[in-house]
């Protein structure tokens, strides 16, 4: 019964900027976790960030330094602020959510750089 949520795909030139929000909603449950993917054209899927309940992060070498990933624990959202973007950065980047009762995935959401 929990629902994952993804927002704020879109098309962007390089070195622009996006942010991408998560929210999980539907069951009571504690996070413990949450993270962002992504998988590009003929790629496997890929860790980008992921933080903690306690906002410890991680980041892929790739995204250090441009990436931000943050948590919300009382709305049980997180956000991914990505600067500086690159077109490799393309694909679709999905939410992860790890809590007490398992884990959930978003349905994704497009993010495309190019000129």
């Amino acid at each position: 019964q929990v629902q994952v949520v993804e927002s704020g795909g879109g098309l962007v030139q390089p070195g622009g900027s996006l942010r991408l929000s998560c929210a999980a909603s539907g069951s009571m449950f504690a996070i413990y976790a949450m993270g962002w993917y992504r998988q590009g054209p003929g790629k496997q899927r890929e860790l980008v960030a992921g933080i903690t309940s306690g906002g410890v992060s991680n980041y892929a070498d790739s995204v250090k330094g441009r990436f931000t990933i943050s948590i919300d624990n009382a709305k049980k959202s997180v956000y991914l602020q990505m600067n500086s973007l690159k077109p490799e950065d393309t694909a679709v980047y999905y939410c992860n959510v790890a809590f007490s009762r398992g884990g959930a995935w978003g349905q994704g959401t497009q993010v495309t750089v190019s000129s």
